[in-house]
């Protein structure tokens, strides 16, 4: 059985032209056998007349089915071809039928029976006539149109099997272009994701850290607690502002470019607005040139989160920020802090802060590693590659 979702279904108007064509062309056939006929014996029989188009159009009906059941109706259509000339369009296009499958067996067994049948019906019509030399006429005529209905049935076939190729690879391009961006979409949103953790954990973790010195300390004179009210109102406000940042990253387009991301350039701003929220933030840096964007961006992350810890952790704690480092060698980050002198309040925690740096430094081809210290508080140190941009120019110059 022929498997018809390998094939393009056919609709009436199909099957309609396709019959139609195999009776035209069985027509002259039929009339050149009643002229043979008449010619011979005079007066053609009734079977010539009525028999003959009655068992064509039975093989025409039987077509119908020629996709389910290819082989057997092309072996019944030829068989019965042999005793009706109407009948021959209709076995030509059964072979041509089972040609498309392209399958050598099968051709060949419709092949023989169509050249055996078309010898027989010369008999059966009694129009093969006396002389030898005609012999080869019934085999080599049958023979001809069977090989024209082979090849266009095959052509046909190879057309469908191109047309199937061609859809196929397709809906397979469409389901990776689907996947890859299903892909970008995904590293986009993670992307986000660690950015709104990396800005918005700075900011609330030094709201957190003032309302719990408002807590804690009921010592404080009225413009003290003035003071460190307005500076968890400003701290919210920038938060949701650097929120509305992020977020706009989703809405960029080529109209709306992403804005730029912070850089080193940025690290003194960062411990700046840190230390107004009440850190005790110490920094010190001996970089002088400007490193690349993608370090630049990743120090000042490394930064951020590490002051972050720090104001969620150690409240109150003197916090030392240090960069070194040179082009052509690397770019060293330490935050140090101590213990802390107040309990701290527990605030929200992600879990995920050191895990992002991580992330972003192997990336970046650097190292990480944070540890307690014995005193009771925390270090991280940071190694970044900063490669000599001028070096490499220089080279390429070379």
């Amino acid at each position: 059985m022929v498997n018809t979702d390998d094939v393009p279904r056919l609709g009436a108007w199909q099957h309609a032209w396709r019959l139609t064509v195999a009776a035209v062309v069985s027509l002259p056939v039929w009339l050149s056998t009643l002229a043979l006929i008449r010619s011979r014996s005079g007066e053609p029989g009734s079977w010539v007349l009525v028999g003959d188009p009655l068992v064509a159009l039975g093989c025409l009906t039987l077509l119908r089915w020629r996709r389910r059941w290819p082989v057997a109706v092309a072996v019944t259509v030829t068989v019965a071809s042999s005793v009706s000339a109407l009948a021959t369009g209709a076995a030509l296009l059964a072979l041509c039928s089972v040609a498309t499958r392209r399958r050598p067996a099968e051709i060949g067994i419709v092949v023989l029976a169509y050249v055996t049948a078309s010898r027989l019906a010369g008999e059966v019509y009694a129009v093969q006539g006396s002389a030898d030399s005609t012999g080869w006429v019934q085999v080599v005529v049958p023979a001809l149109t069977a090989g024209i209905a082979v090849a266009a049935g095959m052509a046909v076939g190879a057309r469908r099997a191109e047309v199937r190729s061609l859809r196929e690879r397709a809906e397979s391009a469409e389901r990776e272009q689907s996947a890859r961006a299903a892909q970008v979409r995904a590293l986009e949103r993670n992307r986000i994701a660690r950015e709104m953790h990396d800005v918005l954990a700075h900011r609330i973790s030094l709201v957190a850290m003032q309302a719990g010195v408002l807590d804690h300390r009921g010592d404080l004179s009225a413009d003290e607690n003035r003071v460190l009210v307005h500076g968890i109102a400003e701290g919210a406000h920038q938060a949701l502002e650097e929120l509305r940042e992020v977020l706009g990253v989703l809405r960029a387009g080529p109209g709306r470019p992403e804005p730029p991301q912070p850089s080193l350039d940025r690290v003194p701003e960062l411990v700046a607005d840190t230390r107004a929220s009440g850190l005790d933030v110490r920094f010190t840096s001996t970089v002088t040139a400007a490193p690349p964007d993608g370090v630049g961006r990743t120090c000042y992350r490394i930064v951020q989160e590490a002051l972050t810890n720090a104001a969620k952790h150690a409240p109150g704690a003197v916090v030392r920020v240090t960069l070194d480092g040179t082009a052509g060698g690397t770019l060293d980050i330490g935050v140090r802090n101590g213990p802390a002198p107040l309990r701290p309040a527990r605030p929200p925690a992600s879990g995920f802060g050191l895990l992002g740096l991580g992330e972003r430094i192997t990336v970046a081809g650097g190292e990480l590693g944070h540890r307690p210290t014995p005193d009771g508080g925390y270090v991280l140190t940071a190694r970044l590659p900063w490669p000599d941009g001028a070096a490499r120019r220089h080279e390429r110059g070379a």
